[in-house]
């Protein structure tokens, strides 16, 4: 008889999580003006809000930290981190940030000028955010396949190299680089072939671009490729990721994913000049150019989170958990975006709700039903998300509606994901008595999805 799966790790150090009435639940989050990310962690039974920053660090992780460098430069942590990265994915020149979305402004403040253009495959929030501030546009030339969540095809995340073609043929003159998210979290945390990215960097090549990956699941989307791209299954992980970063000129990553670490994140290049110009931003914005915003003990963790997370044994535990969830989710008719992705389960809100108008913000009304029902935190990516045009300032529609619920890394039990699969099978069978979505109260001019005020229609 064939063993059973478990995990790689074993559990050293628990936390208490509380369980809640559904009465007060109802109180906290109509104060929270049903928005889920103003709810206090207190009030939240199992929280898929994000799987960023919220992993539990190893033992060596933690040993690191008591060893960090504290001196403000030249500190021996950034060394440390300076070599798991030329180590890892194979750059010579890094700047560190505190997360993600501090890389992408740094980098931005380099790269990209006002009425500029940038193609990929569907930014995330925070990328376009920062694209759409310097009055830049975002185009998503992802396939089309990624918005048919009914499809099992096994890289949704790729880049639709004709639609990159048209764009670059048309736009050329406004384009500093093409950004590649890997795994591309907002069209369901789905993988990019090794195959998509070389093609992509032959395109690039013949116009004269630079090629850019958000890298915050680069050694998730390693392990998928190993997993299912023919010609890759008896290649390590470490290998794949090599291979892959060999077609980018730079990558921003937000550290708190794939580095299983609670605050960090860094931009890495090939090009020294680049580093030069970067650098002063970074000063600027983050701190001195070995340390920009994190501390020692910070860095220190962050490299080892680097190994730690591109093993295979930890990345099969990690995604089959996520696998879990979702064939949890499908065996009981829940419409989920197909293949399961690599860090989280995306409901299709569209298919969930059909009835639910699409200006109510299906999968916000969903979310807070979720969390009504068992006191889960998930979030929206979708309408709210997509945030106002900047031009027209009407609502954006995506062509994907869709409900996350991100697993961090180490944390909850299959037994959590259980609790979470039976709290949604429940609302589905009540699905057509929910009538009511919601009503914008509040909103900022920009990223209004962290921060928006709702009400009931």
């Amino acid at each position: 008889m064939e063993l059973p799966f478990a995990e790689s790790y074993k559990i050293k150090m628990v936390e208490p999580i509380r369980k809640s009435s559904r009465q007060e639940r109802e109180t906290w989050i109509r104060e929270a003006g049903y928005n889920l990310f103003r709810l206090k962690s207190t009030q939240v039974f199992i929280d898929l809000l994000t799987d960023s920053g919220t992993g539990a660090m190893s033992d060596k992780q933690w040993s690191e930290m008591m060893i960090g460098d504290e001196s403000y430069a030249g500190a021996t942590s950034y060394f440390k981190m300076k070599n798991a990265i030329l180590d890892i994915l194979g750059f010579e020149y890094f700047l560190p940030t505190h997360q993600g979305r501090a890389a992408e402004n740094v980098l931005f403040s380099v790269l990209i000028k006002e009425g500029d253009i940038i193609p990929g495959n569907s930014h995330f929030d925070t990328t376009k955010g920062h694209i759409e501030f310097r009055r830049a546009q975002a185009i998503d030339c992802t396939i089309d396949e990624a918005f048919d969540t009914t499809l099992d095809h096994p890289f949704k995340g790729n880049i639709d190299l004709g639609k990159l073609e048209a764009v670059l043929n048309e736009h050329s003159d406004e384009i500093p680089f093409i950004i590649v998210t890997v795994t591309c979290n907002s069209s369901g945390g789905q993988p990019v072939s090794l195959e998509n990215l070389k093609m992509v960097r032959q395109i690039a090549d013949k116009y004269g671009k630079l090629v850019l990956f958000d890298s915050a699941r680069f050694a998730e989307n390693a392990y998928f490729i190993k997993m299912r791209e023919k010609g890759c299954e008896d290649k390590s992980i470490r290998t794949i990721v090599r291979e892959m970063f060999e077609n980018a000129d730079m990558m921003t990553m937000s550290a708190k994913k794939d580095a299983i670490v609670n605050m960090g994140g860094f931009i890495a290049m090939r090009s020294k000049e680049l580093h030069t110009k970067a650098s002063v931003f970074n000063i600027m914005f983050e701190g001195y150019i070995t340390y920009g915003g994190m501390s020692g003990r910070d860095m220190n963790a962050l490299a080892q989170g680097l190994y730690e997370g591109s093993e295979f044994e930890y990345l099969e535990t990690r995604i089959r958990q996520v696998e879990y969830l979702g064939k949890k989710l499908m065996d009981f008719g829940i419409p989920v975006q197909q293949p399961i992705g690599g860090h989280a389960v995306f409901l299709d809100a569209k298919r969930f709700l059909p009835h639910l108008p699409k200006e109510e913000f299906q999968a916000q009304t969903l979310a807070v039903e979720l969390y009504l029902e068992a006191g889960v935190r998930g979030v929206e990516i979708g309408a709210l998300l997509a945030d106002r045009d900047p031009i027209t300032r009407k609502n954006r529609y995506p062509a994907l509606e869709l409900m996350r619920l991100a697993i961090p890394r180490r944390v909850y039990t299959n037994n959590h994901m259980d609790v979470v699969a039976v709290a949604l099978k429940n609302i589905y069978d009540r699905r057509d008595a929910i009538r009511r979505g919601f009503k914008i109260i509040y909103e900022a001019p920009i990223m209004r999805h962290f921060t928006v005020a709702l009400d009931l229609v």
